[in-house]
């Protein structure tokens, strides 16, 4: 999977995640519970992700910075 940017719909316990490579086409979107975000991430290769501006978003920001995001 080449994936370059991640786009995540922050919500209160289900989060939808997009994946897109470098020319913009869809590699996958699926949905996480938030426990199962974390370890996602985790896993994941580096790349950009971008969120949606809300409450959470500072505090999802310095978890995937944490993770290496």
């Amino acid at each position: 999977m080449s994936l370059t940017t991640l786009g995540i719909d922050i919500a209160k316990n289900v989060f939808h995640v997009h994946g897109r490579d470098a020319a913009g086409r869809p590699v996958f979107q699926k949905r996480f519970a938030r426990a199962a975000l974390v370890k996602f991430m985790a896993n994941l290769s580096r790349c950009r992700v971008e969120m949606e501006v809300c409450g959470g978003a500072d505090y999802w920001s310095r978890t995937f910075q944490a993770l290496g995001q």
